[in-house]
């Protein structure tokens, strides 16, 4: 089946389950052409707890289409491609995680949105990299063990002076590529670009960036901003929502790309298959379900940056 038969029946398929597809802002452009929502993690965790659909098709990797089954638990939820996990949120277990607590003592645990359900479990609040800043200014604990991204948590721990932050030793491969050296080489060729990265990044590359901060708050940057060219530090799949909100500006991402390999595992056809069939459904307990829920919601209702 060709590309524009596959939307068609996508469509189609929609209308006569009443399904509604999210789309990260990672995903492959045919993905996120025809989602109903594109968003960052934050904002589709809350469309997901809004929606009046019987099917969520979640077009991401696996622990973003878990976060939706636990804040829309009747709801029938998929995941185009069982294995599109990210590597990243592989990095913490639950039981490493307690184990970790029981050694620290008195510390409150925040879990990036990052991390798979079970870690949800044994967290008390989440964060996004949004939020993740205000989520630790809002807690009035002391010492704090950010789970797993340490760019993310150093970067928190830059910004919340008051605290005592312990860093998870997990890290996003994609953004982790990114070299100052590369980031320079972009700086010569563009003298005038303005330099937006995602906290995920290392140190020496959201030093050297005029801003920092989420998928979403990098969009909202760039359309804010005057300037023909930016330089672009997280995966390459925001170019979509860049180019589409900003056509005349030229985007360059640092080392000339940047690719998850597991967002990019969905495809239309794998999208038209899972929900033709409706496999690939996310089965949660209802006492994980319970238990996720918690950190997820407190972390709802902390402002975003």
């Amino acid at each position: 089946m060709d590309k524009n038969r596959l939307k068609e029946e996508i469509v189609k398929l929609k209308k006569q389950k009443n399904a509604v597809i999210l789309a990260h802002y990672y995903q492959n452009d045919d993905i996120q052409q025809i989602a109903d929502i594109r968003g960052d993690s934050l904002a589709l965790a809350i469309e997901a707890s809004r929606l009046d659909a019987d099917i969520i098709v979640f077009c991401g990797v696996r622990f973003m289409a878990e976060t939706a089954k636990v804040v829309s638990p009747s709801k029938k939820v998929l995941l185009p491609v069982m294995d599109a996990d990210c590597p990243l949120a592989d990095m913490a277990t639950k039981e490493a995680v307690l184990k970790k607590k029981e050694e620290l003592g008195d510390v409150v645990v925040v879990s990036y949105v990052n991390t798979n359900v079970d870690v949800k479990t044994v967290s008390d609040i989440c964060c996004t990299s949004a939020n993740a800043v205000n989520v630790v200014k809002s807690l009035k604990e002391k010492r704090v063990l950010f789970v797993p991204d340490r760019n993310l948590g150093e970067f928190v721990k830059e910004n919340v002076k008051d605290k005592e932050v312990f860093l998870w030793d997990g890290y996003c491969p994609t953004h982790e590529e990114f070299k100052i050296e590369q980031l320079n080489e972009l700086k010569k060729a563009y003298p005038e670009a303005r330099i937006a990265v995602h906290p995920e990044s290392p140190k020496a590359v959201r030093d050297a960036a005029d801003f920092v901060g989420s998928t979403s708050g990098i969009i909202d940057y760039v359309s804010k901003t005057d300037g023909d060219d930016f330089i672009i530090g997280t995966e390459e799949g925001i170019l979509y929502e860049l180019r589409l909100n900003n056509p005349t500006k030229n985007f360059h991402v640092i080392g000339g790309s940047a690719v998850c390999f597991n967002m990019k595992k969905i495809t239309l056809e794998s999208l038209y298959e899972s929900l033709r069939d409706e496999k690939h459904q996310i089965i949660l307990d209802p006492e994980t379900i319970e238990l996720a829920k918690k950190p997820i919601e407190r972390m709802i209702s902390i402002k975003r940056n």
